[in-house]
């Protein structure tokens, strides 16, 4: 197997749960793996930064009504932090690279653990696959896909399938 020069690029993923959230340690090799896996398959080739929030449906509701003014929880959030002339590593636009580690902060995600298990509950998954789909899916967020249209969505599904099955 030929190993990529991006493959070996150390990423920093901090991962942080509120205390209302019921999280295991074994959530958190998945959710960097995840991410970590996202990273890889879209060949992001500097190191990057992004910041992991767990909560419930509670903390994600409040950050839901803050940032987007809907009053209700949902299952993750994705907080891009550059810009991109189209969806994918190959379209950031002037990557701002912090000067002393010449790192790139990405963004910032938040997933309710709370919903997570509903999900997995209701289509027959385990917590772990749940998870990693969210970590996939907001991680591509930050990445400039979306899926605001029927054809991005089709791009972003079929990106995430891909990876999950990577």
């Amino acid at each position: 197997m030929k190993v990529n020069s991006w493959s070996k690029i150390e990423h920093k993923i901090y991962i942080n749960h509120s205390k209302r959230s019921f999280f295991c340690d074994d959530c958190i090799k998945t959710i960097k793996c995840a991410v970590e896996k996202t990273l890889c398959y879209e060949q992001v080739d500097v190191p990057c930064v992004i910041s992991v929030l767990i909560t419930d449906d509670k903390g994600i509701r409040d950050y839901n009504y803050e940032y987007r003014g809907i009053d209700e929880p949902t299952d993750v959030l994705s907080f891009p932090m550059q810009t991109f002339r189209q969806a994918g590593w190959s379209g950031i636009y002037n990557p701002e690279l912090n000067e002393s580690t010449e790192e790139l902060t990405l963004g910032d995600i938040i997933v309710s653990i709370e919903t997570v298990k509903r999900h997995a509950i209701e289509y027959g998954n385990t917590i772990e696959h749940e998870i990693t789909y969210m970590l996939v899916h907001s991680t591509l967020h930050l990445l400039g896909y979306d899926h605001a249209d029927e054809s991005s969505e089709k791009i972003m599904h079929d990106k995430s399938v891909s990876i999950l099955q990577g």
